[in-house]
């Protein structure tokens, strides 16, 4: 799960980083048609927006792996 979220995340991370320096998301490309608006593109995008949830339980986890 923790990698899970970690890849999300990383991808994420990615695009925003595709947005910021390109204007082009990759996301809203591959998934909405180029839009942010279309249906695929808001479920990948909540999809990561729940990954970066459950990862702040990470920084607070004692455990290590």
């Amino acid at each position: 799960m923790k990698k899970l979220a970690l890849l999300l995340i990383i991808i994420g991370a990615l695009n925003w980083g595709l947005i910021g320096l390109f204007q082009f998301d990759l996301v809203a490309t591959l998934f909405g048609g180029g839009s942010q608006e279309g249906l695929f593109a808001r479920i990948i995008y909540t999809i990561v927006g729940i990954a970066g949830l459950i990862s702040i339980a990470f920084l607070f986890d004692s455990n290590k792996e």
